[in-house]
């Protein structure tokens, strides 16, 4: 379309030619047809495209993001869910068998979206998992409510508004603000373990690699959602030697699991990480969370992406 070409021409200076084409159609596809549910935050092509010449990331000017057969909302400044975290969740769904006579317990934690969990709850048998999601982000809990309306999830504000008893026939998902690291967490988010499984995809970039990282990434999304070198004072589980590697939550995550009793018998832990940390992950929860069997697995790419240890 003529009309098109200028803004074309503007796309393709800032992120190339064949990008340039793909992302206009999607933009224009998400004007005419806006995605049920998703609030927009533009409304016209122009500002999309200059939105997106500035550096914005694209997924935070749709105002939404695939994740599986859901469709998220996403907006600044929570972490936009990554493919690599979407196959192992769809992965970790296809491994695990919950059913309303023998329903799971899920606790994920820095839940961002509540993509994760909100997942398992779409794909598995109304009834069957009832998903407890954390994030220190006031941003991302309201998101994740969102979220879970949009999948018809329901959701409660926290334990104090769920009912007694459930009703066997719907999936629940609680999302709840709390510091992973407070030394009071399990009382300041009220958790109420044992958990069937848990999953994480916490921040674990290390300062040298955030750094780095483009001001697409660092200028929109929280930094709490991706550095893995925490300044918190109450980081103190993180030896010295690992406190600029991005290791941080996985000491505390383990530590939690291994002296706090949050991991049924028989439980699943499950941890995103970043390039080359599968090993130390490992070893990190092999010491502390008390599990007997780790695993590895690749993301589609062929890099270890998840270590799945369980107890």
């Amino acid at each position: 379309m003529p009309h098109l070409r200028p803004l074309l021409s503007q796309l393709t200076r800032a992120i190339g030619r064949h990008s340039a084409e793909v992302e206009l159609k999607w933009m224009k596809g998400t004007l005419d047809n806006p995605p049920p549910g998703i609030r927009q935050s533009c409304r016209s092509l122009e500002e999309m495209v200059a939105r997106r010449a500035a550096g914005e990331p694209l997924q935070y000017i749709l105002g939404s993001q695939p994740f599986g057969p859901l469709e998220l909302a996403v907006r600044p400044p929570v972490l936009i869910p990554r493919p690599e975290t979407e196959d192992w969740t769809m992965r970790l769904a296809k491994t695990l068998t919950p059913s309303p006579t023998r329903p799971a317990k899920i606790l994920d934690l820095c839940t961002g979206t509540g993509c994760i969990p909100l997942l398992l709850c779409h794909l598995w048998p109304a009834g069957s998992v009832h998903a407890t999601a954390i994030d220190i982000s006031p941003n991302a809990i309201q998101l994740a409510k969102e979220n879970a309306a949009l999948c018809g999830i329901t959701a409660y504000g926290d334990a104090s508004t769920q009912p007694l008893t459930t009703p066997q026939a719907k999936n629940t998902f609680m999302p709840i603000l709390a510091d992973l690291l407070h030394p009071e967490f399990i009382t300041q988010a009220h958790l109420e373990p044992p958990y069937d499984l848990i999953t994480s995809n916490p921040p674990y970039i290390p300062q040298a690699e955030y750094d780095a990282l483009p001001a697409s990434v660092k200028d929109y999304e929280d930094i709490r959602a991706l550095l893995g070198d925490s300044p918190s004072p109450h980081a103190g589980e993180t030896p010295a030697e690992d406190r600029t590697k991005g290791l941080t939550f996985y000491h505390r995550i383990a530590a939690l699991v291994g002296g706090h009793g949050l991991l049924r018998a028989g439980g699943t832990l499950a941890l995103e990480v970043g390039a080359g940390q599968a090993p130390a992950v490992a070893a990190i929860v092999q010491a502390k969370a008390g599990v007997d069997k780790i695993d590895v697995w690749k993301d589609p790419w062929g890099k270890e992406r998840v270590v799945v240890a369980r107890r």
